[in-house]
């Protein structure tokens, strides 16, 4: 699937390079960003999508869950941001994205893990922001609501209409969009909700 989007990327004339990563790991990512920032340059733009949901009730959510649920959702981003940022700070310019959801301001019944560490990724971006941010590196979050993707749909606990929820464009516009404001406008956090879920 990686090779078919690349494929797709170059067709469009666009330079790309896809490197398969398991982002959870320290050695992975730095590869991934080594070979990245070798062939096209530095990351300008950093988008933190890698996500996990495991909904259940708390009582049936096992400690492998959790881990698992922490490790793709928040340890990725810190160690995927941790490989790119210095780059950022050097040239005083470039945009983190972290993709943090709603469950991330508000819980949900069978959504212990998940809304955990959608919190936790609210509170790094806000800090990470306040941190970077006068040296010119935006960090930018976006808290969609549900998106048709097939993390939604294998989760038979949240059964919705696909019709009626976010697509995953959606999302792209919008980050596409805050990105593409000038370079003195930041926006810091922005919620995306269906309109009639």
């Amino acid at each position: 699937r990686l090779e078919a989007v690349v494929a797709e990327l170059r067709k469009d004339g666009i330079e790309a390079v896809g490197v398969p990563a398991d982002v959870g790991h320290p050695d992975q990512v730095s590869r991934a960003v080594e070979r990245v920032t070798g062939e096209l340059g530095e990351v300008d733009v950093l988008v933190n999508n890698a996500g996990v949901m495991i909904a259940r009730p708390f009582e049936e959510l096992t400690l492998e869950d959790w881990d698992a649920t922490m490790a793709t959702n928040l340890r990725s981003l810190f160690l995927v941001t941790r490989a790119v940022l210095p780059g950022m700070r050097r040239r005083r310019r470039g945009a983190i994205v972290n993709v943090a959801s709603l469950a991330g301001r508000n819980g949900f019944a069978g959504g212990t893990a998940y809304s955990a560490s959608k919190h936790a990724v609210l509170g790094f971006s806000r800090s990470l922001m306040l941190e970077v941010r006068k040296e010119g590196v935006r960090v930018i979050t976006i808290c969609p609501g549900s998106v048709d993707t097939a993390l939604r749909r294998d989760q038979p606990m949240l059964e919705v209409d696909p019709e009626r929820i976010l697509s995953p464009e959606d999302v792209a516009d919008t980050i596409v969009h805050a990105l593409s404001l000038p370079d003195r406008a930041l926006v810091s956090e922005l919620d995306l909700r269906p309109t009639n879920p």
